[in-house]
Formats: C-alpha cells, sequence, structure tokens
C-alpha cells in the first residue's frame, strides 16, 4: 500500500512533458487478464511470484483467479512428525517368554512416531477481502505413519505372544466441505452462511467440550456489524481409526447438536462471552478397535450395551479487561445413561464442570493461573451420576501438550483413567471410540505457568499443576481396593515453541514433560516412581 501511494503521488505530480516522437501512437492503456493482474509499481517488497513461491503472488495460493474475474484456488501441503519418549504405567505382559513373572505392572517405556502427510484444496468464489466468500468447496487428505514399541506383551495387541511393537498405515479423507453464502443481512456484510459435509469445528474457546472434525452441517452467520456470532450444528460422527484417531467411512451412530452464540465487547471492550447448547445422543453399538480390543461398551463391570444422552448448557468467556486476560467457563450436564457400567443400572446425570484462567503480561512475559473442577461422583450405588465427562475434548489449557497428565493416555485395568489429549479421570475405554462415563472420581487441578518471548522467533511454556481426585469411592468400586487417597499427584513441564522464518510454514515445537505420582496414584498403581515424556514435533507448510 505504501509503494502504491508513493506511486500514485508520483504519477498525479506536475513535470515536465516528455517529448513524443512525430506520428508514434500514443499508449492510453495496458490490456491486462483481470484486475488480479495489474502491476505494482517497482518497488523492493514488489517482487513478481511465480509458481512455487507462497510468499508473493501465486495463482495455486489464492492470489490471481483460475476462472473469470473472482473464482480462486488454494492448494496447502502439509508435513507433521512427531517423535516422543515416554514412561507410563505398564501392564506386565505375562506370556510364554516370560511365565514367571509376579509383577502386576512392568516396564513402562515407550517410544511413539507418527508422520502426516496432508494435502488441502479450496476453490472458491469472491472478493473476501470485505465479506464472506460466495462459496466454497475444501477437501483435505491425510496419509499416516504410526509406530509404537513396547517394553512388554499384550500392550500392542491383547494376544500376550504378539511382538511389541505395531507399525501401521492410514488414509483418511479428514475433511470434505461445501460452503454456501445464503444472505447478507446489512451493508456491513452481516451475513448467514451453510456449511455441509466433514469439518472441523470447536464449540468453545479452549475445547473443553467438543472439539473435532467430523461429518455434519453448519449454519452460521454474524449480527450487529460483526460483534454477534452465532452456529447450528449437526453431526452425524463417523468412526475414528484407533491407531492415528483419523476419520474412517463408517458411522459411529452417535450425533451431536451444538448451538452457540458470541458477542464480543460485552460489558468490557476487549471480551467475548459465549453462550451454548450441546446435546449428544450415543446409540452404544458393539465396537472392538483396530487392535481387537473392545471399545464400546467398556471393559467395566457387567459388559452390556447401553445408550448414553447427555445435554450440557455452558457459559463461557474469553478476552482482556484491562490488561488481565482472562478465559473461564462453566458447564452443566444432564441426561440419562441407560446402563452405567460402574453403578450397574440405570442413572441420571446431574454434573459439573468449571474452568478459569487468568493471566497478566509484563513486557515479554506472561504469568498465568488456572484452575480447574470436573464434578465426581460420591455415591456409585445410586442412580445418580455426577462425574464430568465431555462429548470430544481437545483442550488447550493448564499446559496443554506441555502436562504429561494431559499428553499421556493412563491406562487402568482395561480402561484409561485420563485419556490422551484430556484432562478428565472418566475411566472411558477410548476418547475417540469409547462412551462417555459419568460415573468418574473427578478432579481438582491448579495450575501455574508463564509464557516467555524469548525472541520474536521463538517462545518459552512452563508449566506445573497439582491433581487431586475429588472423591475415589467409584475407583474404589472399580478396581476392589479400599483405601484411595485423593491425592494424585504433581506435573511440571517445560517446552520451546520455535518460527524461525516468522511465520507458519516452519514450525517446532520441543517439550518435556515429569509426573510425580501421589498417594492415590500409588495406590492405584502401587508405583510411585517418576512418569515422564519428552518429545519434538515439526510441521512443514506450503
Amino acid at each position: 500500500m505504501i509503494g502504491l501511494a508513493l506511486w500514485l503521488c508520483a504519477a498525479l505530480a506536475p513535470g515536465q512533458e516528455e517529448p513524443k516522437t512525430v506520428g508514434e501512437p500514443l499508449q492510453d492503456a495496458v490490456p491486462v487478464r483481470d484486475r488480479w493482474r495489474i502491476p505494482f509499481p517497482d518497488y523492493p517488497l514488489n517482487q513478481p511470484g511465480n509458481g512455487i513461491d507462497p510468499y508473493h503472488q501465486n495463482t495455486l495460493k489464492g492470489d490471481y483467479p483460475i476462472l473469470g474475474q473472482n473464482i480462486f484456488a488454494a492448494l496447502t501441503a502439509r508435513s507433521d512428525t512427531t517423535i516422543e519418549t515416554r514412561r507410563v504405567p505398564t501392564p506386565s505382559g505375562v506370556s510364554a517368554a516370560g511365565a514367571g513373572r509376579l509383577d502386576f505392572f512392568g516396564e513402562g517405556e515407550q517410544l511413539f512416531f507418527v508422520q502426516d502427510f496432508a494435502g488441502t484444496v479450496e476453490v472458491f468464489k469472491g472478493e473476501t477481502a470485505f465479506r464472506p466468500r460466495d462459496w466454497e468447496v475444501r477437501v483435505t487428505g491425510i496419509l499416516n505413519y504410526t509406530y509404537l514399541e513396547v517394553e512388554e506383551h499384550g500392550i500392542v495387541n491383547p494376544n500376550v505372544d504378539d511382538k511389541k511393537d505395531r507399525p501401521d498405515r492410514k488414509f483418511s479423507l479428514q475433511e470434505a466441505l461445501a460452503e454456501y453464502h445464503l444472505l447478507d443481512l446489512s451493508d456491513n456484510y452481516d451475513f448467514v452462511s451453510v456449511r455441509a459435509g466433514i469439518q472441523p469445528f470447536v464449540s468453545d474457546f479452549r475445547g473443553l467440550l467438543f472439539s473435532d472434525t467430523n461429518l455434519g452441517a453448519r449454519l452460521f452467520g454474524t449480527l450487529a456489524n460483526n460483534r454477534v456470532q452465532w452456529n447450528l450444528v449437526a453431526f452425524d460422527q463417523l468412526e475414528k481409526d484407533t491407531n492415528s484417531d483419523l476419520n474412517t467411512h463408517h458411522r459411529r451412530e452417535q450425533q451431536v447438536y451444538i448451538a452457540n452464540l458470541y458477542v464480543q465487547d460485552f460489558l468490557w471492550p476487549g471480551y467475548t462471552a459465549q453462550v451454548s447448547f450441546h446435546y449428544s445422543r450415543d446409540d452404544g453399538d458393539l465396537e472392538y478397535d483396530d487392535n481387537d480390543v473392545l471399545v464400546r461398551p467398556a471393559l467395566i463391570g457387567a459388559v452390556r450395551e447401553h445408550d448414553v444422552d447427555a445435554l450440557f448448557f455452558g457459559w463461557a468467556g474469553d478476552g482482556h479487561i484491562g490488561r488481565l486476560n482472562l478465559t473461564h467457563a462453566v458447564y452443566a450436564a444432564r441426561g440419562k445413561d441407560e446402563f452405567n457400567q460402574i453403578a450397574g443400572g440405570e442413572t441420571d446425570i446431574a454434573a459439573h464442570l468449571a474452568a478459569l484462567e487468568v493471566s497478566y503480561d509484563i513486557d515479554w512475559l506472561r504469568l498465568r493461573g488456572s484452575f480447574l473442577w470436573a464434578s465426581g461422583d460420591k455415591d456409585v450405588d445410586d442412580d445418580l451420576a455426577t462425574g464430568f465427562d465431555s462429548i470430544f475434548e481437545a483442550p488447550n489449557f493448564a499446559g496443554g501438550t506441555f502436562s504429561f497428565w494431559n499428553r499421556q493416555a493412563v491406562k487402568l485395568q482395561g480402561v484409561n483413567l485420563v485419556n490422551r489429549n484430556s484432562h478428565l479421570p472418566d475411566l472411558r475405554s477410548s476418547k475417540t471410540q469409547g462412551q462417555m462415563n459419568f460415573v468418574n472420581p473427578g478432579l481438582f487441578l491448579y495450575n501455574a505457568g508463564a509464557d516467555l518471548e524469548i525472541l520474536p522467533e521463538l517462545r518459552a511454556v512452563v508449566n506445573a499443576s497439582l491433581l487431586r481426585f475429588q472423591y475415589t469411592e467409584p475407583l474404589e468400586s472399580f478396581t476392589q481396593q479400599r483405601g484411595i487417597h485423593k491425592d494424585l499427584g504433581f506435573d511440571v513441564g517445560v517446552g520451546l515453541i520455535g518460527r524461525p522464518l516468522l511465520n507458519n510454514n516452519v514450525q517446532f515445537t520441543l517439550g518435556t514433560s515429569a509426573f510425580f505420582p501421589g498417594t492415590g496414584f500409588g495406590d492405584l498403581f502401587e508405583d510411585r516412581d517418576t512418569l515422564y515424556s519428552v518429545f519434538a514435533q515439526l510441521s512443514l507448510t506450503y
């Protein structure tokens, strides 16, 4: 824009007219294919682009139309690589190779590697600088390779005579959607649009309740000069692949309906408030995962198929009040579990979750404090299920990926005490393929941390959490073990996030976290040794 302004000033400034040769035709206009190809003046920042340069004008990146004056295409290629070494509680894999072993828990060291190659094609119509696209079609395919190596038999497969590693390959059509702009509601382009197909959606600011890419339809738009945003969403969930967590082409028999409303500058400038409603209808059909493990119904108590209907009413907020940054969420869950396997019968759901993060910026330093409460169930023998569980969470909260408790799945007698990429101790067989379980111990999480902008290209993250069960009665009933303490453990983590080119084309993340088991964790696993995770991630995007 600066270069264009200078060029216009120079062009409009008075000056001496150059003499013209007699008989030379006047050049009043230079024909171009469309207005997008009008050349910029000769200026150091205005370098001409080409077919493979993503930083300048490029037809493949949506800068020039591919058809007519306003139909564009954008191609994106991405490579995501993750390598991780960790120590987690692992059952002793008793087999013919070690029939004399008596320890219930064995060697917990594991090596985990994931490689994703993704390609996205977008075709859209519209001048999108000041208004929504008229329509869009987007397709994303992902080729995944996953490798897991463990020290015990019976981990990668229930067959204890099987090997101790598991390579796996998967291709998924992870996105396939079409979006259409229905109408404008004002001169400032408040609008109503519809999107259908396999699409991503996060229902709140931090992904505490629903964050997934799945098959559905979404009606959405804005009001009051974009100050108000709203969504009406219906998903017919696809089954997930066990080892990659990518979508398959099989229906899961679970429907999810979501409605939410955002209001920007609510009460305070810079603060956005949200109210939401979620409904999950899970029919609970029989399902074995790709590793031959029963995930629906879970291997808890009486193994019986059952439906789970859950409604969630929520209020959340995100933004700043003056210099104080604030994120919060409160959810109430209601509904019915046709047959809860821990309670041994039908239960009415009455559970709650509250989360709060407050931070303060001091130049290059952000200090954070967080708290999360997921209600637990004190009486497993009544018909009231008060332990909170979510639909499909992916929380960016209390350290996120730099927290051992959030990053790792901790298995306990056929289910997970906590699932990967979750905070909730919900005794669920799998976050991706299992059913919600509202008879669980609940959690108190107290967190402190800091974000340090070391360089424009480099950020450091420091994180520490204290964790306690709210009630241990569900654990005692499930494990048939009395006297389990509430002290869960202490979690610390540090990490680095880098963008060497000051953009998102090259990103890396390095992280390590350690979990120091408390008395309650030791009661469950008979192990007080420190657990850990060390990982590296590299993302390359064109």
